[in-house]
């Protein structure tokens, strides 16, 4: 799966995420790297946020240990069923598109 990334590498970026983002220009996979490995941490919420897209949720081997499809917008929150150190937030249909599974291993 080749596509253009982006980090949110600051504690800034984290926060802002896809906030106020235009669908149109949502041509990325959005890049998260929490400062630790957690559930709570790794929580996302989707306020400000006017389309729905697929999240992956890594652990600190970046194997993907929770996938959420078609998040909606200005849901309030989502919390990953185990600890997460990486998050990837990408266009709507995606993770399906891909056929990505849980256990899968993600390199970047």
């Amino acid at each position: 799966m080749k596509k253009k990334t982006r980090l949110a590498g600051t504690a800034l970026k984290r926060f802002k995420g896809l906030m106020l983002e235009r669908k149109e220009n949502f041509n990325y996979a959005l890049v998260f790297e929490m400062p630790f490995e957690s559930r709570h941490s790794a929580s996302i919420h989707m306020l400000f946020v006017n389309f729905p897209i697929d999240v992956l949720f890594l652990d600190s081997g970046k194997k993907i240990v929770d996938i959420a499809e078609n998040l909606k917008p200005w849901s309030l929150n989502f919390t990953p069923k185990k600890p997460a150190k990486f998050i990837i937030e990408m266009n709507v249909g995606l993770a399906g598109k891909f056929k990505l599974k849980l256990g899968e291993r993600m390199v970047f």
